[in-house]
């Protein structure tokens, strides 16, 4: 039995377990991509190198002269990532796949929407017709590419017409034959004319097969015949035809460069290969959405005896399937699963419709495992004693406060806190922490509506009833992943007695049990212990736990008082107008606009104020009552 005992790297991290200087020295000199994060663990930049080790190298090296906006964004780096490809041509389309995915902060020359572009072949049509095209579309068109050369692109498509004497025309073949004359290049040999009914649809169809075959791959013969017409002309002293037939055969080996990083189908899919050694395997996923390589994930696994890699990648889906939200129509893996069937039917279920479990034999997608199976390889070798650092700080801290308090099964963890200046703006917070790792998509913000003035337990009772209630609300509604669906296993609250007193009364008052434990701060505001079942537990400030709880009760704090500034901000520019029943930013802007002052607003009668584009007899009616 495998264990997945950590998430993925991608999550967010504490600066100061990502040593730069350490990292810099693990990265490996070949082809790929880098990415940059900043100190909210956002992707700020993503890079292409030839070398990732000599490429990556360069940001942090201060004697190099880097310009303004590479110093600026290396003052923000606080992590970068990378992912090895097989050459340059996939580093770079996975570039342009990851900006249009994250649009990162520093990515200005490449923030636009152009798409590399792809050959098409119209194969639905009766006559089908060539072209060059931006984006694939489910037009039951076949679509070949991506290529990084729009000009090779144009050049061999145009190679193609001539060979295969395809056409070039719009024309709606056969309902348009013989209504207008040939075009010219039929009078110069380049077409045959099917708008004329000169050519059959089954010889025309077996010129577009061997194009689909050219464009398939099968470059040789096309090549060899370019080298010798390229030769002939240069011995007959042809030399433009010769520079013509040399331009032709690059633009044809441009196209011929084999990438795997987008995949012409469009479907959705991921990509699981394992890497094992020892005690210690990793998982790689490759996350492929509209037929593009999106992003990756790899997860370090702890291995219990002799284990099949097979064993572990089967193990991992049922972990990992069991709790993403979203489950693709296929999953490729390096090699065979025993209990393959069973697995489908499971995540088939899960999905709602059909899901594969394939393992490629040939072909790009079998690159793309093997692409995957390197990338685990190399995380598994360069990584392992980070991963076990990182374990020990989440899993293994999660543990040990789990030990100290006695339960038995701890992973996920919701913290709260209030804030407000004298009863003002009242806010609470609550942050929630799974395996260790804050799980940022499930914090909550909540703008205290019962209470005035400074009341922070009549405010946290508030908070707590308004999460709980909600929660119950959703799972009697049967919505299986809602905002408040998920339960804690364990509740931390910043306090002692009173506060936990507050959550298990609340608790109590909607039937519910759930583990309760106080964070309590000695006269300096810093944590001292735990307290639990009415007692207080003395924890070791040098532990990991403690420093978890640390974490977690700062993080808490600060969720709160950022988002009570939100709201002060917001207070300072309030107007009265936005008092009044029905009145929102509109009707406010038209007020404001048709009348001088509020004294103005104020002796309008009704129809003054109907007269306003925004407003209706409802509404006129409001504003007239608030000042009278």
């Amino acid at each position: 039995m495998s264990f997945l005992v950590r998430d993925s790297i991608m999550e967010t991290m504490e600066n100061s377990n990502f040593d730069i200087q350490e990292e810099l020295k693990k990265l490996p000199g070949k082809p790929g991509v880098y990415l940059m994060h900043d100190e909210k663990d956002e992707i700020i930049y993503v890079g292409k190198a030839i070398s990732l080790k000599n490429r990556v190298r360069q940001y942090f090296q201060s004697s190099r002269n880097k310009g303004v906006k590479i110093e600026q964004m290396v003052t923000h780096i606080t992590r970068f990532e990378y992912i090895v490809t097989d050459s340059e041509l996939e580093a770079l389309v996975l570039e342009c796949n990851l900006i249009k995915e994250h649009r990162p902060k520093y990515n200005t020359m490449l923030m636009d929407d152009k798409a590399y572009p792809f050959i098409k072949v119209t194969v639905d049509e009766a006559f089908p017709r060539i072209m060059m095209a931006r984006r694939m579309v489910k037009d039951k068109a076949k679509y070949f590419g991506p290529y990084t050369s729009a000009g090779a692109v144009k050049d061999t498509i145009e190679l193609i017409r001539k060979l295969y004497k395809v056409r070039s025309c719009n024309r709606r073949l056969p309902r348009d034959t013989g209504k207008e004359r040939p075009c010219l290049n039929y009078h110069i040999h380049q077409c045959d004319a099917p708008c004329q009914g000169y050519v059959s649809q089954e010889a025309y169809r077996k010129s577009i097969d061997e194009v689909l075959r050219f464009l398939g791959g099968n470059y040789d013969h096309i090549l060899k015949e370019l080298e010798e017409k390229m030769l002939q002309a240069s011995e007959d002293m042809e030399f433009e035809k010769a520079i013509e037939y040399r331009e032709l055969l690059g633009s044809v080996k441009k196209i011929a460069q084999k990438q795997k990083i987008t995949d012409t189908a469009g479907n959705d899919r991921d990509i699981l290969a394992a890497a094992t050694d020892k005690e210690d395997a990793v998982v790689q996923v490759f996350f492929i959405r509209g037929g593009r390589l999106i992003g990756r994930d790899h997860f370090y696994l702890k291995l219990n005896g002799d284990e099949t890699k097979g064993e572990i990648i089967s193990s991992f889906i049922k972990q990992f399937y069991a709790g993403t939200p979203y489950i693709p129509s296929e999953l490729m893996t390096q090699t065979e699963i025993e209990d393959g069937e069973i697995l489908e039917q499971w995540l088939s279920q899960k999905r709602g419709h059909r899901v594969h479990i394939r393992v490629p034999k040939k072909g790009t997608k079998e690159k793309l495992v093997e692409l995957a199976e390197k990338n685990a390889s190399l995380v598994l070798s360069k990584d392992r004693e980070r991963l076990k650092r990182e374990e020990g700080r989440t899993i293994g801290a999660v543990k040990e406060i789990a030990r100290l308090l006695g339960l038995e099964d701890l992973n996920r963890m919701e913290a709260y806190d209030i804030s407000n200046i004298s009863g003002f703006a009242s806010v609470g917070s609550m942050v929630v922490y799974e395996k260790g790792k804050p799980k940022r998509n499930d914090y909550r913000k909540f703008r205290i509506k019962s209470v005035q003035g400074p009341d922070d337990y009549a405010s946290m009772k508030e908070v707590l009833t308004r999460r709980f209630r909600h929660g119950l609300e959703e799972r009697e509604e049967g919505k299986g992943a809602g905002s408040f669906t998920a339960f804690p296993d364990l509740i931390l609250m910043d306090g002692g007695k009173g506060q936990v007193g507050i959550a298990l009364q609340v608790l109590d008052e909607l039937h519910l049990h759930i583990p309760v434990c106080g964070m309590v701060k000695d006269d300096n505001h810093r944590t001292r212990g735990l307290y639990y079942n009415n007692e207080e537990i003395p924890i070791d400030r040098n532990s990991e736990g403690f420093k978890l709880i640390t974490r977690i009760q700062d993080e808490a704090h600060r969720f709160a008082i950022e988002f009570h500034r939100k709201l002060r901000s917001k207070e300072q520019v309030h107007s009265v107008l936005d008092d009044i029943p029905g009145v929102g930013p509109a009707r406010r802007k038209d007020l404001m606009k048709h009348f001088a002052s509020l004294d103005e607003i104020r002796k309008a009668d009704v129809e003054d104020l109907k007269k306003l584009p925004s407003m209706n007899e409802k509404s006129a009616q409001e504003v007239y009552k608030f000042f009278h």
